[in-house]
């Protein structure tokens, strides 16, 4: 018995390493600016947008695309039908900027299960310049935004432009436990990736590439019935030879969660998608949760040195993550006062993955899914 005790406290600790490589792993990207070119680089762009619904303060998320400090862009959006609560916004935001080109395409998706991909495949076909700039509906950007994410395609090895997002105010609980989340977890595990094995994948918020390189591996139609478009078309890129370049550039969102069970939700989607797109990936998530471990290793060993020097390290590596990303790195303000929350955050994540290992299906945008060997299988409701 004491071996078996011995060997799990050992074992314990194997979080406390993955969190050092975190650590370092951030470090090495924050310590260096992006790096940038001598040369303006400002091409044409198509700024692709695909729509289903209102986001919160829609209006002003669109407008903001139509205040770049860029020279030459056009702005397409594109909805599911001409009913969709967007189109009214969409039609006065042509009426209130004239001077940009604006196009509000339609396109129901019949070709595939993916509504959102078969939008961004029919934008792609009808954006009229070879760089195009793809983001989410919530995405609220700076005027320097387009210039920002533009300028790396300079270099032909650059495939793709990608970026880290933060909100640009919080509302409630709920919204803060998800930013603590984000910076504390997902961008962590994100940059620990981009350390070992390079930037394989791409986040939806902002995904800046050539029309070309999506054509190399069959464009967005060739994803029409996968889930976890974006990081898909990252890694997809990836594999034809190209860079995949992660900004230090964060750009903003506008943060949209009525309740903690939305929240959930969305977080248990994501793990059921990542389980069925990396399987063994998913599997090892195990090795980096350190707060069950720690509790587990507490209860084995019911000391007082054990609770101080497991808790107290789990709390202490989390918080040093925490720290460099959201403060040093993304001078994100009011990091400190939610850093209690950490803990709150990974006792719910551990819970939501291990229920993601007994479940096939998804919500997306009031939409039911089931994924079967890796594609999208639309449930149709009974009449």
């Amino acid at each position: 018995m004491q071996v078996f005790v011995d060997v799990f406290l050992a074992a314990a600790l194997i979080p406390s390493v993955y969190y050092l490589i975190a650590i370092f792993s951030s470090w090495q990207f924050f310590k260096t600016p992006d790096p940038t070119s001598n040369a303006p680089f400002t091409p044409p762009v198509s700024n692709l947008k695909p729509i289903r619904g209102l986001d919160r303060d829609a209006y002003e998320n669109f407008a903001s695309f139509c205040r770049q400090h860029y020279p030459d862009y056009e702005l397409l959006f594109c909805v599911s039908n001409i009913d969709d609560p967007a189109v009214p916004i969409l039609e006065q935001l042509s009426r209130d900027f004239p001077q940009r080109q604006i196009r509000i395409l339609v396109e129901n998706g019949n070709g595939g299960a993916n509504d959102k991909v078969m939008k961004l495949d029919r934008l792609v076909r009808e954006a009229q310049h070879d760089i195009v700039v793809i983001n989410d509906s919530d995405v609220r950007a700076r005027p320097d935004y387009l210039a920002k994410v533009v300028a790396p395609l300079v270099d032909p090895k650059v495939g793709a432009v990608t970026c880290f997002y933060l909100p640009i105010d919080e509302e409630g609980f709920t919204e803060a436990l998800q930013n603590i989340g984000m910076l504390s977890d997902f961008f962590a595990s994100a940059l620990v990736a981009r350390q070992l094995d390079g930037v394989k994948f791409a986040l939806g918020t902002t995904i800046a590439t050539r029309r070309s390189c999506l054509e190399q591996f069959g464009g967005y139609r060739a994803i029409k019935d996968r889930p976890g478009d974006d990081l898909l078309v990252g890694r997809l890129i990836a594999e034809e030879g190209y860079e995949v370049r992660l900004l230090r550039y964060p750009i903003s969102t506008v943060p949209d969660y009525q309740s903690l069970s939305e929240l959930l939700h969305k977080r248990m989607r994501w793990q059921v998608v990542m389980r069925h797109m990396r399987p063994w990936g998913h599997l090892g998530l195990l090795l980096t949760q350190g707060l069950p471990w720690s509790l587990a290793a507490v209860a084995l060993h019911p000391t007082l040195i054990t609770a101080a020097g497991y808790l107290g390290l789990y709390f202490g590596l989390r918080c040093a993550m925490t720290w460099i990303i959201g403060i040093h790195g993304l001078k994100h303000p009011g990091v400190w006062r939610r850093m209690p929350l950490i803990a709150l955050w990974d006792a719910l994540a551990f819970l939501i993955w291990l229920a993601s290992f007994g479940s096939n299906s998804i919500r997306w945008r009031n939409q039911q899914y089931h994924i079967r060997n890796g594609v999208l299988e639309p449930v149709i409701p009974e009449p």
